[in-house]
């Protein structure tokens, strides 16, 4: 039966709801009610076919509570006059909200609205384009407005989170809350105290005028002549020590396994990074790399292809190291399985890379094919590096 039921007048409103529209009202003011459904009804050859079904019907949705079903007169050729829906209303906003059930959200929702008002008219805007996230919130919302408030009064403070001083709110808060943060501080704070170059929620800080602790990069000298006093050693400076440093490198590599990057061999005038993943802003400003040949080695898989393209974003110069397919074949026993691939175009690849990239990705070789780079042997490593600072010498 195609009807329209109680359940499917139930789930207009709930569509209503879903898209945030009966809290958003609340906010603006505008009128959704007196509201309309759709109503599908029996056609005149069911009704005189399927008449106890159709009386049936009738009285379900005649039963239905905070909805006013108007009728319509039809004569039935064997019982005669007889009456059948023929619109659905829905009068007031209670009347939905009862229907729901949801009369406890409305209630934390209008506690939300009138907070804001009182304290952060600047946000009712939001409130209207995100009721249901600000509903999510409700428990958290005073603290939000707080932190809202303390930087309205503190304008790119210049300090760390960790200094900002809420009753109440602790640092660990905000970083947690970032997300919306940003949404409430763009709409409440002017232009001037917002930086809209710097987004995401990893620049938080930045985008607000906050300090944010330093990016660190992990290094080895694999040379014991550039750093006599340090050879060898594990070492961590931040971004802007780093890019300060005056040494005679003339290549770099860059690993993503931890164990590789302690246990890397020595290389004549050359140092090893502890990579991040995709996190790259840490050598951003660093002019020095420009002048370096710079060795990228991770795994072979898409997201080891992904991060390499992301690196070449920075250093176009960049070179993929023991990312090839004699180095996927020579260690197939130990192939182990990607878990997401990422399926995405990488324009920076060079051919071969790009080709086993593609094969990875369109699972020609194996589905979800991964060879983690900690799992080449240790003798495929040294012999590359071999066949590296013998072309180096070469082209001296």
């Amino acid at each position: 039966m195609s009807w329209t039921k109680p359940a499917d007048l139930r789930a207009q409103l709930q569509r209503l709801w879903d898209r945030g529209e009966l809290l958003s009202g609340l906010v603006t003011g505008e009128a959704l009610f007196p509201r309309r459904l759709a109503l599908k009804v029996p056609s005149s050859a069911e009704m005189a076919e399927r008449f106890d079904e159709v009386r049936a019907w009738v009285a379900e949705l005649r039963d239905m509570p905070h909805c006013r079903v108007e009728m319509r007169a039809f004569r039935h050729r064997i019982f005669g006059a007889n009456s059948i829906p023929a619109e659905a209303w829905i009068d007031s906003l209670d009347a939905a909200i009862a229907l729901m059930a949801k009369r406890r959200e409305v209630l934390r929702f209008a506690a939300v609205l009138e907070t804001t008002r009182q304290r952060q008219p600047l946000l009712l805007a939001w409130l209207a384009k995100r009721p249901l996230r600000a509903l999510e919130l409700a428990d958290e919302w005073g603290r939000l407005l707080e932190i809202v408030a303390w930087l309205q009064a503190h304008p790119r403070p210049g300090m760390y989170l960790r200094q900002i001083d809420i009753p109440g709110v602790h640092s660990k808060f905000i970083e947690a809350h970032r997300g919306v943060l940003i949404e409430l501080l763009d709409s409440a704070l002017p232009p001037g105290a917002v930086d809209f170059s710097a987004t995401g929620v990893s620049q938080f800080a930045a985008r607000y005028g906050l300090r944010d602790k330093p990016l660190r990069i992990r290094f080895r000298p694999l040379d014991p002549g550039l750093l006599p006093s340090l050879p060898g050693q594990d070492i961590t400076l931040d971004a802007a020590s780093f890019a300060r440093l005056d040494l005679p490198v003339t290549r770099v590599f860059i690993t993503e396994n931890e164990i590789n990057f302690l246990a890397f061999p020595r290389v004549e005038n050359s140092l090893v990074i502890f990579g991040a993943g995709y996190g790259f802003e840490m050598m951003i400003k660093t002019e020095w790399l420009s002048h370096c040949r710079i060795h990228y080695w991770g795994d072979i898989d898409t997201h080891g292809f992904a991060i390499l393209d992301q690196l070449r974003c920075r250093f176009g110069h960049v070179e993929s190291f023991l990312m090839d397919r004699a180095t996927l074949r020579a260690f197939e026993s130990q192939w182990g399985e990607e878990e997401q691939q990422t399926l995405r175009d990488l324009p920076r690849l060079n051919g071969e890379e790009s080709a086993l990239y593609d094969e990875l990705r369109d699972n020609r070789i194996r589905k979800n094919l991964r060879l983690e780079q900690e799992r080449i042997g240790f003798s495929w490593v040294e012999s590359a590096l071999s066949v590296l600072t013998q072309i180096q010498r070469a082209d001296a």
